[in-house]
C-alpha cells in the first residue's frame, strides 16, 4: 500500500469507524499546515508491538495475544498454577471471564475457553494471511528522524512507517512459540475469520529519506517477551 492509495477505494466496512477517525486527523493536519503555516507530519505505521503492549486476550492484537497464549500454555503444561494466577492477576484475560485465582479448576476452565491447553493452543483462522510488524522503538526512532530532518513539505500528506516485509501468521506463531519455549502444538480454529489477506506498506519514500528499521522481528519479539515477563 502506497501513501497515494489513501481514499482511492471504499473503506473496509468493519474497520470504517476506526479508519474515518484516522483519515480525519490526517486531513486536519494537512489543512492546518496549508491554512496556518504549521508543520504537522502525519505518519502511517504498520502493526506495532513491544514493551507496554496490550495483552488482554479480548482486545489485544495478534502478536501479543499469541505471545500470552503460548506463555499461559507453557505454565499450564508445567502445572505452574501459581504462575498462571499471578499472570491473570496482573493482566485481565478479557471476555468478562470470572476466575478464582486460588482454584486450579477455575484457572484451567478459563484458559480452555480461550484456546489455551497444556499440549496446544488454538489460533484464530488458518494462519495463511500475511502481516507486517514494526517494533514500537523503531516507530519512535522514525518519528524523531522525520521531525529532526524534514518538514511536511518534504514528505507530503502522510508517510508510511514499516519494515516493507511481511510473513504469514502461522510462521509468526511458530517463531513466538520457540521464543516463549512452549513445546506443544498450534491448532487452528477455522470457524474464526482470517481478516484481510495481506497488509503490507510500501516504505520506498521513507527509505529514500534515509531511514530503515533497526530491530529484526525475532529480536523484537524476544525483547517484548522479556518485558512481558518483567
Amino acid at each position: 500500500m502506497k501513501e497515494e492509495h489513501l481514499l482511492t477505494g471504499y473503506l473496509e466496512p468493519t474497520n470504517e469507524p476506526y479508519a474515518v477517525a484516522k483519515i480525519a486527523a490526517i486531513k486536519l493536519c494537512r489543512y492546518y499546515n496549508e491554512q496556518y503555516g504549521t508543520n504537522y507530519i502525519s505518519v502511517m505505521p504498520t502493526n506495532l508491538y513491544g514493551k507496554g503492549d496490550n495483552f488482554n486476550l479480548e482486545t489485544a492484537h495478534v502478536l501479543p495475544s499469541l505471545m500470552r497464549k503460548f506463555h499461559l500454555a507453557k505454565l499450564l503444561n508445567k502445572g505452574d498454577y501459581g504462575g498462571i494466577s499471578a499472570d491473570i492477576g496482573h493482566n485481565p484475560l478479557g471476555f468478562g471471564l470470572e476466575v478464582d485465582l486460588k482454584e486450579e479448576k477455575s484457572l484451567v476452565k478459563a484458559l480452555n475457553k480461550l484456546g489455551v491447553y497444556p499440549d496446544h493452543i488454538l489460533m484464530w483462522g488458518t494462519g495463511n494471511v500475511y502481516r507486517e510488524f514494526l517494533h514500537v522503538e523503531d516507530l519512535a526512532d522514525a518519528c524523531v528522524f522525520l521531525m529532526e530532518n524534514y518538514d511536511y513539505k518534504d514528505i507530503g500528506e502522510l508517510i508510511n512507517i514499516g519494515t516493507g516485509e511481511d510473513l504469514q501468521l502461522k510462521d509468526l506463531a511458530r517463531m513466538i512459540k520457540v521464543i516463549v519455549g512452549f513445546e506443544g502444538e498450534i491448532k487452528h480454529d477455522t470457524s474464526k475469520p482470517d481478516g484481510t489477506p495481506r497488509k503490507l506498506l510500501d516504505v520506498t519514500r521513507l527509505k529514500k529519506l534515509g531511514w530503515t528499521p533497526k530491530i529484526p522481528l525475532e529480536e523484537g519479539i524476544k525483547k517484548s517477551y522479556k518485558a512481558y515477563l518483567a
